[in-house]
């Protein structure tokens, strides 16, 4: 992470408002950055200083009193009460269990899909800050021989590296970045002008089925082989991001003796 993204999340930080992946990897980042460092120590000094008591000030009583709500007598009219016919009774009653019981199952549906898609709007987001300035690479190369190498002693495994250029999609580089808590590798390709970022990292399962979805306008597959999972996120269209995929499949058992 550069300066200038840590920076941008400071505050956020600060009042514990990022996901494990942007919180891990701003402490990564401050503890390696003075600067930021620094900077991160004077925000939580003013934050300290803003939430003491002796700030605090009571309001004169005539502000105190003009807000005071006054309670007024009740009318004949508002205290007689009428008894509703049973038909409309129950009506209502089952209007008002409708009211009562729908948010609550919009809000586990909402939990629900939150949870199904916390990795593909982290991997999403992760995209799109590395289309930041100086984000997008800390190796470039267009040499898998290059990039492969350099995360070595980065990373607990080897990434899968393989140049796709006479697929129509050159490697240019890779990263290091941080899903959900621990460090992947990034490894950079395009398609024409377009950004293609190939996420990776150990898996506990064996393999999984390839699934492709959408998020916020953005095509992601997601896949899992011989323990390792990937996540291919892009603009471009479907069809070719699915055809980026299977290149690198079908390259995939010989870029690891390479």
């Amino acid at each position: 992470m550069m300066c200038h993204d840590a920076r941008l999340l400071l505050h956020a930080y600060l009042d514990d408002e990022l996901d494990a992946a942007q919180s891990l990897a701003i402490t990564r980042h401050v503890q390696e950055c003075a600067a930021c460092a620094a900077s991160y120590a004077e925000f939580a000094k003013l934050s300290k200083a803003m939430a003491q008591p002796a700030l605090y000030r009571r309001a004169p009583d005539a502000l105190r009193k003009a807000w005071t709500p006054t309670a007024s007598a009740p009318t004949a009219a508002a205290t007689k009460l009428r008894r509703p016919p049973v038909a409309l009774a129950m009506a209502a009653g089952f209007v008002a269990a409708l009211l009562l019981t729908a948010p609550a199952w919009f809000y586990v549906s909402q939990r629900q899909d939150a949870g199904t898609n916390t990795e593909i709007s982290d991997v999403v987001s992760s995209h799109i800050r590395s289309m930041q300035p100086e984000h997008l690479m800390d190796v470039v190369s267009t040499d898998q021989h290059t990039v492969k190498p350099w995360f070595d002693g980065k990373l607990d495994f080897a990434p899968r590296v393989k140049d796709l250029v006479s697929e129509g999609f050159p490697l240019i580089g890779g990263r290091l970045d941080a899903l959900e808590g621990h460090s992947v590798a990034a490894l950079i390709y395009k398609r024409r002008l377009h950004i293609i970022n190939l996420y990776q990292w150990p898996a506990s399962s064996g393999s999984a089925a390839e699934e492709a979805t959408q998020w916020h306008g953005y095509n992601v597959i997601c896949w899992t082989a011989d323990r390792v999972h990937y996540v291919a996120v892009s603009d471009v269209s479907e069809s070719e991001l699915h055809q980026f995929v299977l290149a690198f499949q079908d390259d995939a058992s010989t870029s690891v003796a390479r």
